[in-house]
């Protein structure tokens, strides 16, 4: 992946609306992949704050979420 990809990666990892399902359909990483690629591109401190924050978190996962929300992109997200 390349910085530009890894960096757009963490940064929807730490959305909180961000499911994990998202990222894997715009990058093709599972969770377990997210998960490893933040503790090698985190210090240790940081991850362990993400995953506590996600571990608690019902909207990053599509199944437990109670909503159901259409895709939302940003104006500097890019399309794929």
């Amino acid at each position: 992946m390349s910085p530009s990809d890894i960096s757009r990666v963490i940064e929807m990892a730490w959305e909180d609306r961000t499911p994990f399902e998202a990222i894997e359909a715009s990058y093709g990483l599972k969770e377990p992949e997210v998960i490893k690629l933040m503790r090698l591109e985190m210090k240790p401190s940081s991850f362990r704050m993400w995953r506590e924050r996600v571990t608690a978190r019902k909207t990053k996962h599509a199944k437990l979420r109670g909503f159901k929300v259409g895709t939302f992109r940003c104006a500097t997200q890019k399309m794929r």
